[in-house]
């Protein structure tokens, strides 16, 4: 292992240990998307999954009520696990730093590094371009 890989994997293990409530950013109500795949595997784990879709309306997602944006989650939140596409993740980090989130996950393929060093100047764990699904199943079987 390198330093970097090296730390990457302690930050993930940190990340999933450190987790008990995950507010999905973008969770689709529809079964057919991953985040509704990601979502349901982490609520089987055990984590407590928080929609957040602003077009989902006050409708329940996975049995859980869905809220429009991360300031509306009445609750504590974790870790902020986006499912959006990369331009749009620079608001929802500032959401995530202004409710106090301790972590912020960016799902494959959403790269923002402008986000990134802004949560990590707050003082919060980053995953970048990375599914939480693989890296939890992968430490699960391990």
């Amino acid at each position: 292992h390198n330093g970097a890989m090296t730390e990457a994997h302690d930050t993930i293990g940190r990340i999933l240990d450190g987790t008990a409530t995950i507010a999905v950013v973008g969770l689709s109500p529809n079964p057919n998307r991953p985040s509704h795949g990601v979502a349901a595997y982490l609520q089987r784990q055990g984590y407590r999954i928080i929609p957040v879709n602003p077009n989902a309306g006050p409708d329940e997602i996975l049995g859980e009520r869905a809220y429009p944006d991360l300031a509306s989650v009445p609750e504590s939140v974790d870790l902020v696990d986006i499912f959006r596409r990369s331009e749009f993740v620079g608001p929802v980090v500032e959401q995530a730093i202004a409710i106090k989130a301790k972590y912020v996950w960016m799902q494959d393929g959403v790269i923002n590094d402008d986000a990134a060093g802004v949560a990590r100047l707050a003082g919060l764990l980053v995953v970048m371009n990375d599914c939480i699904f693989r890296q939890h199943r992968s430490r699960s079987v391990a």
